[in-house]
């Protein structure tokens, strides 16, 4: 029996009607449209995951392991304390995890346990002493001769972009295409080869490739928007 399809009233009672309203307004009043862009968003949202996860997996291990050999330490955090809430972090992990693990963490149990937010600010200005300066600007290879800023503000923007799409905000006014590349040159500068695993499958270019068009048949996209 084939899954039933999406319809804007279905939408508007279960998933509410200010969620909808948004599709709506960028389809210029037509519902039928609506749905197919609520829907086409959930798909490229979740195309996304992949690689997403990816980048955030390949940051965590250089970031820690660029830190675990200048400092010489696996819990490298207790010699180099991140800056702001980073700090905060980590002592909120410990507790969780030896509560939930019943022993005390290991150093891994605690990486593992460290959100995507908190390698990003790892290359914030307020680490760039104790983290950056002596040991994460070799994490970016190869090649990489930009800026800990340019970097530290690729990095946010794709948390932020990441938030979105986990927190199944709308992302199909962004410009897509370049949300994608800039996911697949960080990762590749952490870890060469990561561009060619990320193609693999091709799952997010056919996504990509889907984007619904409007009635005049332009697409519903603000080009530049990211």
């Amino acid at each position: 029996m084939p899954a039933p399809e999406l319809n804007a009233e279905w939408i508007k009672r279960s998933l509410s009607l200010p969620r909808f309203e948004p599709y709506v307004r960028t389809c210029e009043g037509d519902e039928t449209a609506a749905v197919h862009l609520y829907g086409w968003n959930v798909d490229v949202s979740a195309a996304f995951y992949s690689a997403l996860h990816c980048l955030e997996i390949v940051l965590r291990n250089a970031l820690h392991d660029e830190l675990k050999f200048h400092y010489a330490r696996s819990n490298w955090w207790t010699t180099a304390q991140p800056a702001g809430e980073g700090a905060n972090l980590i002592t909120d992990a410990y507790r969780r995890l030896n509560r939930t693990l019943g022993r005390v963490p290991k150093s891994d149990d605690v990486v593992a346990a460290m959100p995507f937010g908190f390698w990003v600010s790892l290359v914030s200005r307020s680490n760039e002493s104790a983290m950056w300066r002596p040991a994460l600007y070799r994490a970016f290879r190869p090649g990489y001769r930009r800026s800990r800023r340019e970097m530290h503000f690729h990095l946010n923007s794709l948390r932020l972009f990441r938030n979105r799409i986990m927190h199944h905000e709308p992302i199909h006014t962004r410009h897509l295409e370049a949300d994608r590349n800039r996911i697949y040159e960080v990762a590749e500068y952490l870890a060469p080869g990561a561009a060619a695993m990320l193609g693999r499958g091709n799952t997010l270019a056919e996504a990509l490739g889907r984007r619904p068009l409007s009635p005049n048949g332009k697409r519903w996209h603000k080009p530049g928007r990211g």
